[in-house]
């Protein structure tokens, strides 16, 4: 069996809809609003996933991931704004971003898809939503920005389906690409890593 656990899955959305909830309580938005950013900010990449795959939407067909992104949205709403000040947005959405891309790749792999395109997807899967939620908010899209985001998606993907591919015990490799991911991620937060840009 290559498809991971729907926890795993689940849990990617609730971090998800968190950034989105709080990139909305950054700017002071309305509940309206908080609820509208997670909800795209959840689903978006795994809905062009499905769509790309020819895969049943997910969240249509799942009452709980909306019922999970509403509720981080009241988390975040009654949650005392100080809690989530500094670089929560960009901490959540490294989680997310790491989590979701090994699950997206796994979805893919179990459709019987090439493992090149099963890493492509996971990068959509992962990064997809964060991109709307940036257009929403008014901010530079990621794919604008030359800091570590993408990459970190591709590297979790590809070490879990490199890993896969070998023989490595499935969440075994889920783990070490969540992690491989996450830990790029975290560095580029931290140290301010960026990939080489263009200089012409």
């Amino acid at each position: 069996m290559i498809q991971l656990p729907v926890w795993l899955d689940l849990f990617g959305i609730a971090v998800f809809a968190a950034s989105g909830a709080l990139a909305a309580a950054q700017r002071r938005q309305t509940l309206v609003t908080f609820s509208f950013f997670a909800i795209v900010t959840g689903v978006g990449g795994g809905t062009v996933r499905d769509l790309l795959i020819g895969a049943p939407v997910f969240w249509v067909q799942d009452w709980r991931v909306p019922a999970i992104c509403l509720a981080m949205v009241l988390l975040i709403w009654v949650t005392p704004g100080r809690l989530w000040q500094g670089r929560a947005l960009d901490w959540f959405d490294a989680v997310g971003l790491a989590v979701y891309a090994v699950f997206g790749a796994s979805k893919t792999l179990a459709m019987g898809i090439a493992p090149i395109t099963a890493i492509l997807m996971g990068v959509i899967t992962a990064c997809v939503g964060g991109i709307i939620r940036d257009v929403l908010a008014g901010e530079p899209s990621i794919l604008l920005r030359p800091e570590i985001y993408v990459t970190a998606a591709a590297l979790a993907a590809g070490t879990f389906v490199l890993l896969w591919w070998a023989g490595v015990p499935l969440l075994l490799a889920a783990g070490a690409g969540t992690l491989a991911g996450f830990m790029l991620r975290a560095f580029a937060i931290v140290r301010g890593w960026a990939i080489p840009h263009y200089k012409g």
